[in-house]
């Protein structure tokens, strides 16, 4: 299933998408008498989203093209980034992988609509983009296994972790760097678990005025996305809604002797197999 959450005439809602069309929250209580929650978090984590895809024939009459694309979850605990999580990156940046998450953590005021502007404060000079494969956590969990870890994970969706790059190499640490409001672009949607049956297998793409910047998989993940799981629960309790975005692969400009940062109306557009696209236009102000 893949579950939006969107925005049409001043008024908020979710629901499912199919291909072109969507199913409203209201049309989903219309249709099954069932009175749905206003909270897409206590929709998709409290049971009503279990309640719901029991339900057959239900009909997606509303254009998905009459809304606008609001980050799938509004209020996530937590937003955790790993770094260096691609062998191909690392390789790039003359790097070992490391052996467990090098993480930071990305405030929630960054989540972006994937359709939205990306807001850069003319101060920055090198703004970077990195296509990550995020994962939605469906329920609270602490110090769980790789295999339990994998009925934690909800469901998947793309993330944009622009940064950037002088104030990373000023402050010698990522989180001023990564944490400016619209920095995370993520959706369109959040694609269930049981659509994605092997996460490490998806093809990622990043183009910047429809030129390829980045071209790889989540193969070349050092860390799994269940291992990583599990580990960050050794360490903090993970809470349902929470996102954890797993790493970027090769391409970024971070380090690049001719590097070429994002300009001013630059066009992004990435795409990950099987979780459809973002595309943010920058804007300097």
């Amino acid at each position: 299933m893949k579950i939006a959450r969107l925005f049409r005439e001043n008024m908020e809602t979710y629901g499912f998408v199919s291909e072109d069309k969507v199913l409203t929250r209201e049309s989903m209580t219309s249709q099954t008498g069932i009175p749905i929650p206003q909270s897409i978090k206590d929709f998709l984590f409290d049971g009503w989203y279990d309640e719901i895809k029991k339900s057959s024939q239900l009909n997606y009459n509303e254009r998905l093209s009459d809304f606008k694309f609001l980050p799938p979850i509004p209020n996530p605990s937590k937003i955790i980034c790993l770094a260096f999580n691609y062998k191909d990156h690392a390789k790039e940046q003359n790097l070992i992988p490391p052996d467990e998450p090098a993480i930071v953590i990305k405030p929630r005021s960054t989540l972006n609509g994937a359709t939205s502007d990306i807001i850069c404060p003319s101060f920055v000079s090198k703004l970077d983009y990195e296509i990550e494969l995020a994962v939605i956590v469906g329920r609270n969990c602490k110090n769980i296994s790789e295999k339990e870890a994998k009925e934690v994970v909800f469901g998947y969706m793309i993330l944009n972790d622009a940064s950037s790059r002088d104030i990373q190499a000023k402050d010698k640490q990522f989180t001023r760097a990564k944490g400016f409001d619209t920095f995370a672009p993520c959706g369109p949607w959040i694609t269930t678990a049981d659509e994605i049956p092997d996460p490490q297998n998806l093809k990622m793409v990043t183009k910047v005025n429809g030129v390829v910047r980045q071209n790889s998989s989540t193969s070349n993940m050092f860390l799994k996305v269940y291992s990583i799981v599990s580990m960050l629960t050794s360490v903090m309790t993970l809470e349902k809604g929470d996102i954890i975005s797993t790493g970027t692969p090769a391409g970024v400009m971070l380090n690049k002797p001719d590097a070429v940062f994002l300009r001013d109306g630059d066009k992004i557009q990435m795409e990950i197999e099987g979780l459809g696209k973002l595309e943010n236009t920058v804007r300097f102000v």
